[in-house]
């Protein structure tokens, strides 16, 4: 698959990204540079590889989904810069 200048235009709007008209065959040479790797990616062949989800091998710890640290309303309140029956008050940053 080959990237032309219109394609790379039409990223470009859906990418709301402003591309100058003599830079559409630069960005149309990236994309194709970049499909190239990905064509090679799909080269490799994977049968019998399993999926990970990191480079080496780990298991999470898991705990017991229970409270212990609740009930500190007023603790956790006395670190806020204003609140307001019992809840942090911010700025109002949308009308």
């Amino acid at each position: 698959m080959s990237i032309d200048e219109s394609t790379a235009a039409r990223v470009a709007k859906l990418a709301r990204i402003k591309v100058e008209p003599e830079a559409l065959p630069a960005l149309a040479g990236e994309f194709n540079t970049i499909l190239g790797f990905i064509e090679q990616l799909n080269e490799v062949d994977i049968d019998g590889v399993e999926p990970m989800t990191s480079v080496t091998p780990q298991v999470l710890k898991r705990r017991a989904d229970v409270v212990t640290d609740g009930d500190q309303q007023a603790k956790v309140l006395s670190n806020a810069p204003d609140a307001r029956e019992g809840f942090f008050a911010v700025p109002k940053v949308v009308e």
